[in-house]
């Protein structure tokens, strides 16, 4: 799944094109987006001048390869002279599936390019383009990570025979894709040095050369959002509802270190150091979802998150009471985290499959589980569990999926399915909890990183209560508060946290 993020931007033309399912910048310029217009900062001749005009984006992929083109048709609406970028770029990556841990690498290679910049009087062609880029894929069954690093070079021609930039490009992104958003961050560094003839007013020609930086970082943001929305008819067979709204933002942040400029020639003492922001949206994509009506939740504590829930297909019952202050259990909560992952794209690919697998004499599928038949309900969901390391059984062949769920179980699968177990520091360290002594060492760990990452907290009087029996509402508070991180907190950091946009 994530292999279609890193090239991803997905097969689409960026004029009056659809919103995307998921985000990544554009190339490697810094530059943003929305359906209808990009732009980027372009510092080839020492002065930043801002183009904008059309993006086409096409895309394929192809056993384990995926291959993306990007072409620019772009001007400085605000210059004086005559302006044209036209640029054609087409990324290669290639995946390797490293399966026994659980991560892919990906390199990325340039196989096609073509780049011409006018401005005014003045031609600057693309003569050759160095391009070489990997990363590595954390694939986790609630959100997968990635982390990448890539270098570069530009070389220009002035004219023909007038002289050459050269542009060195360095850096580094960052990213996550899950069902609730994706982002990707791209640090970027340029260094720029020009060599020109020059002739003067008086016929006299010099060779004038210049350096200058800068740090482009720029942020490709997807997010969904729940907002409840009243029904505004007073005779309706319900009061309102939620409304998921998917969001696309791209930011970008240039800083520049530049020598002063006039009539191509540089100042040699004085030097520009500044700072260019933009952005752009894309328009909202709005989707009512079903209406909770549950008779014995109104008016609980819990009611928003088991609405929340309910609108979101985590939970689907179809009798009017939920049953709040039930216990949750075992094989409940597993169903709820997969469906809120939407991991079940490949349950679907799988019960597909099952009957053309049958048909080549394969024998019956066995459960992992004693207590757990393959024809029940939530098979799949347990089964998809014990596949992606969320969950484990009591016991070597026991599920158990009927026994009610702790605190320190729900806290094991949310903290297993985002990966982040591992995070904890060596053996040893104390939790903060109160009764930091009662946690089971097989919880220990994630209830930690819960901690850390504000999806748990303590009671009035600090405790963690490890062996405390869920309730159904105290489940669905958790597992909100689990979304919530998806949607928001993980954006915060791989974008705020790194471009402090503003």
């Amino acid at each position: 799944m994530i292999k279609k993020i890193i090239a991803a931007i997905l097969a689409i033309v960026f004029v009056a094109s659809p919103l995307v399912s998921f985000a990544a910048p554009a190339g490697f310029e810094g530059g943003v987006h929305n359906e209808y217009r990009y732009q980027e900062v372009v510092f080839i001749t020492g002065e930043p001048r801002v183009f904008s005009g059309e993006l086409k984006i096409t895309e394929n992929s192809r056993s384990g390869t995926d291959r993306i083109t990007y072409k620019f048709t772009l001007t400085d609406k605000d210059a004086l002279e005559k302006t044209k970028l036209t640029r054609t770029v087409t990324f290669e990556t290639v995946y390797t599936d490293k399966n026994d841990k659980g991560q892919t690498i990906a390199r990325t290679s340039l196989t096609r390019f073509s780049e011409r910049i006018e401005i005014g009087s003045d031609r600057f062609e693309l003569e050759d383009y160095q391009f070489s880029k990997s990363d590595v894929i954390d694939n986790r069954p609630a959100s997968d990570f990635y982390s990448g690093n890539f270098e570069a070079k530009k070389t220009y021609s002035i004219n023909r025979d007038e002289g050459e930039v050269i542009i060195t490009i360095s850096g580094g992104n960052v990213g996550y894709e899950n069902f609730w958003g994706s982002t990707e961050t791209q640090t970027i560094n340029y260094y720029i040095t020009s060599k020109r003839r020059v002739t003067d007013e008086d016929g006299e020609t010099q060779v004038v050369s210049w350096e200058g930086t800068v740090k482009a970082e720029v942020s490709d943001s997807m997010t969904k959002r729940l907002v409840y929305s009243e029904n505004e008819a007073s005779l309706s067979s319900f009061y309102g509802g939620y409304v998921r709204t998917t969001n696309r933002e791209i930011v970008s942040r240039y800083e520049y270190d530049l020598p002063r400029m006039r009539d191509n020639i540089p100042d040699k003492k004085q030097r520009i150091k500044d700072n260019i922001k933009l952005a752009e949206s894309m328009v909202p994509k709005v989707e009512r979802l079903p209406v909770p009506k549950f008779r014995d939740v109104m008016g609980h504590w819990a009611e928003e998150y088991i609405a929340k829930l309910y609108s979101l297909d985590v939970f689907d019952e179809s009798q009017n009471f939920f049953a709040p202050e039930a216990p949750m259990t075992r094989e409940e909560f597993i169903k709820g985290v997969i469906r809120a992952c939407d991991i079940r794209t490949s349950m679907v690919d799988e019960s597909k499959n099952k009957s053309t697998k049958r048909r080549r004499n394969e024998p019956p599928e066995e459960s992992p589980f004693k207590d757990v038949s393959v024809n029940d309900e939530n098979y799949q969901y347990i089964k998809q569990g014990l596949e992606k390391n969320i969950i484990t059984g009591v016991s070597k062949d026991l599920f158990m999926p009927k026994a009610s769920l702790t605190r320190a179980e729900a806290v094991t699968i949310l903290m297993r399915a985002l990966g982040f177990v591992s995070k904890a520091p060596n053996p040893g360290y104390y939790t903060w909890f109160s009764d930091d002594d009662k946690i089971p060492s097989w919880a220990r760990d994630s209830v930690y990183v819960a901690r850390e990452v504000g999806i748990i907290q303590g009671d009035s009087y600090n405790r963690f209560n490890p062996d405390k029996v869920m309730t159904r509402a105290e489940a669905s508070a958790m597992l909100v508060r689990f979304l919530e991180f998806l949607e928001k907190d993980l954006q915060r950091d791989y974008r705020e946290n790194i471009i402090l946009f503003n």
